[in-house]
């Protein structure tokens, strides 16, 4: 159905579906991808990824991060920006010991996950967190429609980053700990 008013033209298609394909990517644009890579390369610069990565103890985990993972928390600094960083090593096949992952951690590492808090105003709804997901080789591991995992992965998806980390209790998104909403009351508080 077509209207003209003033000159202008205005389509409407009644019945049509949006579907995913007729949506903007939410995630994996090339500004992600762009970003996605400084912040790998500031990984390799500072001993969190690559060859000579630093390393502790496993633990056991689950899917979709690998069946033995390793956790760090930091700071990290990307294109003059400073913000918290949580590097997650994972590895597997299933059944691997944390044995054979500390005798071989290169010949056991599937991905290494990222989040990284931008700056304010960039996702406030989740905290400000830049998802991304690397192939051990640094280059970013794809979804099933050949989308980068960078950036706001999987938002408004019943599956992936967002909607699983958005389940977690307390105010951080992370998992593991609660420890950057408590660094943010205890400044507040000062």
């Amino acid at each position: 159905m077509k209207f003209e008013l003033g000159g202008i033209i205005l389509a409407l298609s009644l019945g049509t579906a949006v579907t995913a394909q007729d949506m903007p990517p939410l995630s994996g644009t090339p500004d992600d991808v762009a970003y996605a890579t400084e912040i790998w390369t500031y990984l390799e610069a500072n001993g969190l990824a690559g060859p000579d990565r630093i390393h502790t103890a496993p633990y056991e985990g689950t899917d979709p991060h690998g069946m033995m993972l390793e956790t760090f928390y930091t700071m990290g600094a990307v294109n003059g920006y400073s913000g918290d960083l949580v590097v997650k090593n994972n590895y597997g096949p299933e059944g691997v010991s944390a044995d054979e992952v500390l005798a071989e951690p290169a010949a056991h590492l599937a991905a290494i996950t990222v989040m990284f808090r931008r700056e304010d105003g960039y996702l406030a709804q989740n905290q400000n967190w830049f998802w991304a997901k690397y192939l051990p080789d640094g280059t970013l591991n794809i979804n099933a429609v050949k989308m980068p995992l960078a950036g706001r992965v999987a938002k408004g998806m019943d599956e992936g980053c967002i909607s699983c980390h958005a389940n977690v209790g307390g105010d951080d998104l992370v998992f593991t700990t609660d420890h950057y909403a408590r660094k943010s009351i205890n400044r507040a508080e000062g």
